[in-house]
């Protein structure tokens, strides 16, 4: 059996679908409080996509308090998980074909995202993604924010000897190098060809893991 671990925004879920649009709720609501006077800094948000959160808000409010990001961000995700609740996110094409194919295979489904509990949650529940995924596990589950020990929490409750992790952005990439399984970029909406150079395997549709199965060890 095989055990593959998957990053969500940017690889399962199309987060560019509603980005735009939230990120500008989110600054038009700081603008509201005298807190922002000029454009959402969307460009900037999408050269961080994949970092946490808390380090997304470091980067985009750079000159404010603490709370004041705290407060951003939760208006943020509030936002957020009130428009996955009302299908206005999408998965990226052949999730489903690619999951019901790992499956059917006998292989092991993980996801270790950099997203919060809640809004993993809420993607997990809209898209029935627990027909597929055995657990889904979020950076908060560890206090460093570092993506290979959240991989590395999962290759240690499941025991996991070899696997693959699936993610479009070089904190997936390096936490599979890390713990010395194999890394999948994925030439999506986010990523960087410097970063999926690293990679083992570079896909352009999910659908083209089905095709490196034999490929990848066991």
């Amino acid at each position: 059996m095989r055990s593959f671990i998957f990053d969500m925004d940017g690889t399962l879920f199309q987060t560019d679908k509603i980005l735009e649009r939230l990120l500008n709720d989110t600054f038009d609501w700081l603008k509201t409080l005298s807190l922002w006077n000029t454009d959402t800094p969307i460009n900037k948000y999408r050269e961080i996509m994949g970092v946490p959160l808390p380090k997304v808000w470091e980067e985009l409010l750079p000159n404010h308090s603490l709370e004041i990001r705290e407060d951003a961000n939760a208006y943020f995700q509030k936002r957020l998980i009130h428009n996955i609740e009302n299908g206005n996110g999408a998965l990226y094409p052949n999730v489903e074909k690619l999951f019901t194919h790992l499956k059917r295979e006998g292989n092991a489904i993980y996801i270790a995202s950099n997203g919060l509990a809640a809004y993993l949650a809420a993607i997990v529940a809209f898209y029935r993604l627990d027909q597929w995924v055995t657990e889904t596990f979020s950076i908060q589950q560890v206090p460093s924010l570092d993506k290979g020990e959240l991989v590395r929490t999962i290759i240690e409750k499941y025991e996991i000897e070899s696997g693959t992790v699936v993610g479009d952005r070089l904190s997936d990439i390096y936490a599979a190098k890390t713990n010395n399984l194999t890394a999948i970029g994925c030439r999506f909406d986010f990523a960087q060809e410097e970063e999926l150079a690293q990679a083992n395997f570079v896909i352009e549709d999910l659908a083209d893991l089905i095709n490196l199965l034999p490929l990848l060890p066991t």
